[in-house]
């Protein structure tokens, strides 16, 4: 008798070319014993079983019913691709301590105080601040800088500050986001580059400036062997780092040196008309290759990366508990 088939559940939304090409790449790689599918749900039950050994999240961070799901899931064994507790919890601040803990370099950074107050909090719930000096921001982070949410992505809430006005003007505009103020890279070269599995990057240059489908330059001239080596490592540092088995990560190289502009990206963009042929048929084949891996060799579960590790932390709990 055959053994039964293990599922790779895909969870997605709106997009389309990319899931519906890695589920097929899974039954091409799976030998018959690893499927691809596209999730399917209802209501949740608190007994409930799920019929998936891993499922890809691409989606949980627009519907906050599919995060519960997935955490759900986690809760009774299913492998969840990216994490569904650290996802929830990590923000792009928390992401520069990171990268300074194994070595990445980062634009100096502020975190900023809501402009308008969250819902249910009223002047009492802001007993703890003090006013913010702002001249000794713009001295330490000069001009232009860019102002963007914490917990965002998709350049959403993404505004260039070319001085004080400008800088007022958009935090005006900010609403109740949790914003960053970041010294802007006056970069010469900037790259995208995908990392599957902890293990395995994809350089891309990259245009910040061009538009959404123009922004992944074709046909562009070899890297450099150093700054190759110095890209990928980092990349890499920085997803084994946060534990994501798929992310993003963009680089500025500033004076030969890549600066971490965004990098807390678990559900990339991976289209296959915004990201060119070659990139994505390079996603969708290793994806599938690290997920087939992954469901026979599962990983124990783990609440986040390695970064407890490289802060430190590891002996300062262990010490406490």
């Amino acid at each position: 008798m055959p053994l039964p088939q293990k599922k790779i559940g895909l969870l997605f939304g709106m997009e389309d070319t990319f899931p519906w090409a890695l589920i097929r790449a899974i039954d091409a790689r799976g030998e018959g014993d690893i499927v691809g599918a596209q999730v399917e749900l209802s209501y949740l039950r608190d007994t409930q079983r799920f019929d998936y050994a891993l499922i890809v999240d691409r989606i949980s961070h627009e519907v906050p019913f599919y995060r519960t799901f997935l955490k759900a899931a986690a809760a009774r064994g299913v492998q969840i691709v990216n994490n569904p507790f650290w996802w929830a919890a990590d923000d792009k601040y928390f992401g520069n301590i990171v990268a300074e803990s194994v070595g990445v370099a980062t634009p100096r950074t502020v975190l900023l105080p809501h402009k308008e107050r969250p819902p249910n909090t009223e002047a009492n719930s802001y007993r703890n601040l003090r006013f913010v000096d702002w001249n000794e921001i713009f001295a330490y982070l000069g001009f232009p800088v860019f102002m963007k949410p914490a917990y965002g992505g998709g350049w959403k809430d993404v505004y260039k500050c070319d001085g004080p006005e400008e800088f007022f003007a958009a935090y005006d505009r900010s609403r109740d986001l949790t914003m960053m103020a970041q010294e802007a890279i006056d970069f010469t070269e900037y790259y995208r580059c995908y990392t599957i599995g902890r293990e395995r990057v994809h350089l891309m240059r990259y245009d910040p400036k061009a538009s959404h489908y123009d922004r992944y330059v074709q046909n562009a001239p070899p890297i450099e062997p150093a700054m190759d080596e110095r890209l990928r490592r980092d990349a890499l540092a920085l997803s084994q780092a946060l534990g994501y088995d798929m992310n993003t990560v963009e680089l500025a190289v500033r004076d030969g040196i890549p600066y971490a502009i965004d990098f807390t990206n678990p559900a990339p963009d991976a289209d296959l008309k915004s990201v060119g042929e070659a990139n994505f048929r390079w996603v969708v084949d290793n994806m599938a290759d690290v997920l087939i891996d992954r469901v026979r060799r599962p990983r124990p579960f783990e609440l986040t990366g390695a970064w407890p590790h490289s802060l430190n932390l590891t002996n300062l709990f262990e010490r406490a508990t």
